[in-house]
């Protein structure tokens, strides 16, 4: 992810010189077979009249000095083409170069502040995903955690699908959740959910404590909106704790899809005995949350995800199997097995990803740690993974 504070030459927003090389050259390459063309046929196939073509080709590329100057070429070629060909009739031809070439230049200066805006805009959407999702640890204790953020407002990088983790005195904690609708909208209430979570986590013996502190949160924030446009406003999610010194894991699913564990005896879907009422929904249905316990074991691998993963479709309109897709991985590292699930999902959407996705995979290797005895500080003592460790976006 790109820091707000970072300098544009170093953003990953910045399009490398050599892969565009020969199309940034085009004006010239069409500026070049325009003049050999003009000199080397008859008058009256009139090529030169084309030359403005050139000029307004550079506008929608070059700056606005380089596009000017491109334009002073033009004009001096068609000057040079009236003394070779005098009765070629040159001169509304050079009047067209020299509309097209201040056209193009005002058309340039106008492309480049907009391009300057959508970059300093994308800056700020980067920093707020950075603020939503933080840099994911790779590993706590014998837990080792991977995380998959893919957003379908793909030029923004930023959606409404949201995780967090946390290594608490309680075991690790683990959310991820879905706020419905998709881009900057949903960007406000994923904070405040992340963000309740990073301080509940820590405080809360129960995962139901941990989801009244979300449900609370996700109220106070939609408050400001419209009463007509609360049950519009909701988020799914899934509050999962795995102990420090315990062979069963704790799951509170509020209305989200089910985790997935792959272990030796195969594949279990974790469905909540009872769910559990959607963020920002208890007012209306209740607060009843319910926690189902689940048996793991070393190497055992769990996967929790967001709806958009099941719902990539293929050119058929066919969902994607995750189920069968699970069902067929061997025990690898969770970073590899969310690697193989990024590349099959684009693979099988064909026509591209039409929502936000996030996935976290965890393995249970070795005995964790043990609990530690004061409360951790969520951000304190967290560093920044290598680059090629970090969350990966389309």
């Amino acid at each position: 992810m790109i820091c707000i504070m970072a300098k544009p030459g170093q953003s990953r927003l910045r399009r490398p010189h050599g892969r565009w090389s020969l199309v940034q050259l085009s004006p010239v390459i069409l500026t070049v077979v325009i003049a050999g063309l003009a000199y080397s046929t008859p008058p009256d196939m009139a090529f030169s009249r084309i030359l403005p073509a050139a000029p307004a080709l550079a506008a929608a590329m070059w700056p606005v000095l380089p596009t000017v100057l491109l334009g002073t070429v033009c004009f001096l070629l068609m000057i040079g083409l009236s003394l070779v060909f005098p009765g070629l009739g040159a001169w509304y031809t050079v009047a067209g170069i020299v509309a097209v070439t201040v056209a193009a230049a005002y058309g340039s200066h106008v492309r480049l502040q907009r391009e300057q805006s959508l970059f300093q805009v994308r800056l700020v959407a980067e920093a707020a995903q950075q603020v939503v999702l933080s840099p994911m640890p790779r590993r706590f204790g014998g837990i080792e955690i991977e995380s998959l953020y893919l957003a379908a407002a793909a030029e923004a990088r930023i959606g409404g699908d949201f995780y967090e983790v946390a290594d608490t005195r309680f075991g690790v904690r683990l959310l991820i959740g879905d706020v419905r609708g998709k881009g900057l909208p949903a960007v406000g209430t994923a904070a405040a959910v992340v963000n309740s979570f990073r301080e509940a986590a820590y405080d809360e013996p129960d995962l139901g404590g941990i989801a009244r502190r979300l449900e609370a949160s996700s109220s106070r924030y939609n408050a400001a909106f419209s009463p007509e446009d609360l049950a519009e406003r909701f988020s799914t999610a899934v509050l999962v704790e795995i102990p420090h010194e315990d062979s069963r894991i704790k799951i509170l699913n509020c209305g989200h899809p089910p985790p997935l564990l792959l272990s030796r005896d195969g594949l279990r879907v974790l469905h909540p005995t009872d769910p559990s009422p959607l963020l920002n929904l208890a007012g209306l249905i209740g607060d009843c949350y319910s926690t189902d316990t689940f048996d793991y074991a070393v190497d055992d691998q769990l996967l929790l995800y967001t709806d958009g993963v099941t719902e990539a479709r293929d050119r058929n309109g066919e969902f994607f199997p995750l189920t069968d897709w699970m069902r067929r991985q061997a025990p690898v590292r969770p970073r590899e097995l969310l690697d193989g699930l990024h590349r099959d999902l684009l693979r099988y959407s064909s026509r591209g990803l039409d929502d936000d996705l996030a996935a976290l995979a965890v393995r249970l290797r070795d005995s964790p740690d043990p609990p530690p005895d004061d409360r951790k500080d969520p951000h304190g003592d967290r560093k920044d993974p290598p680059a090629d460790q970090r969350d990966r976006s389309a």
